[in-house]
């Protein structure tokens, strides 16, 4: 699989990530999530990304791949539900990056994110500080930002932050305007989430209370013309292949979804003339979208 330069880093990472949330969850018994993650890097994936509020992924990564941590690049992220520690203080993070290490079993984890705290809380400082403590210690390689929006725009501007991630879809591409270019200019690494933009295309109306109703509000406003592509292709190709982003993290708990985007993204770069349309269309309605997500 293609690997790109993860800005200046010197890590070289897989265009298709993978995003272990789903293998969090009580519903995916141990011996799924083994055989998934184990499969992952046997597709030749080497970025495995999870975070400390996705239920057992921690554990479960350290439980049945810990032994090949050579294989891959281990990506999380902290800031909040450390015991007897307020929710994005120094210790939270601090401490956050200690359990995590325990959760899954490594000596070391390779990228560590800010999980999309607010400006307010970055500006403060406290919590940038307390990665940068964690990198000199060799507890992690490199410290991020993932969020969204202003705290991204200042996230970028502190010059303090190795990587960042953001959601980069068909519905959300603000950042590949302004962010995204300011993010390579200053050597970052970029992990684009949310490629699928929540399989908008799959549901007659908006699902009630979900915090990503807004993308099936966005998605019915467009009007692109998909040229004959299944929707889950195009929108993976869209973000994977967006100038500037170093991987595209997709998950899923079952096996044969994870061949099919891998599949997908052998087709390469979207037809220029797609992505003018997809990008048109964003554009012409920009100014009538409610905030970014």
């Amino acid at each position: 699989m293609e690997k790109r330069k993860f800005g200046s880093t010197g890590l070289e990472v897989t265009l298709l990530g993978f995003g272990a949330m789903y293998l969090g969850s009580e519903k995916t018994e141990d011996t799924a999530a083994g055989r998934m993650l184990n499969e992952v890097l046997d597709l030749g994936i080497n970025l495995i990304d999870t975070a400390r509020s996705y239920g057992q992924s921690e554990q479960r990564i350290g439980q049945f791949i810990s032994r090949r941590r050579k294989e891959f690049i281990l990506s999380t992220k902290v800031g909040y539900d450390v015991q007897w520690h307020p929710d994005w203080s120094y210790n939270a993070v601090y401490l956050g990056v200690d359990e995590a290490l325990k959760s899954m079993k490594t000596d070391y984890i390779d990228i560590v994110h800010l999980h999309s705290c607010s400006k307010e809380i970055l500006e403060k400082g406290e919590v940038i500080e307390a990665l940068e403590k964690a990198k000199k210690e060799g507890k992690t390689r490199f410290i991020a930002y993932s969020g969204e929006n202003e705290a991204l725009d200042f996230a970028i501007s502190t010059g303090r932050f190795d990587s960042i991630q953001a959601s980069v879809n068909i519905c959300d591409q603000r950042i590949l305007d302004r962010q995204l270019p300011e993010a390579v200019k200053r050597g970052l690494g970029v992990i684009a989430k949310r490629p699928f933009a929540n399989a908008q295309w799959r549901f007659d109306s908006p699902l009630a209370g979900h915090s990503h109703a807004e993308y099936w509000h966005r998605f019915r406003k467009m009007n692109i013309d998909p040229q004959g592509l299944d929707w889950n292709e195009l929108a993976l190709r869209f973000s994977a292949f967006s100038d500037g982003v170093s991987s595209c993290i997709a998950g899923s708990a079952n096996i044969e979804h994870l061949r099919s985007n891998l599949k997908a993204l052998e087709n390469g770069r979207l037809d220029n003339a797609l992505i003018a349309n997809i990008r048109s269309e964003f554009r012409k309605n920009d100014d009538h979208w409610t905030g970014l997500i």
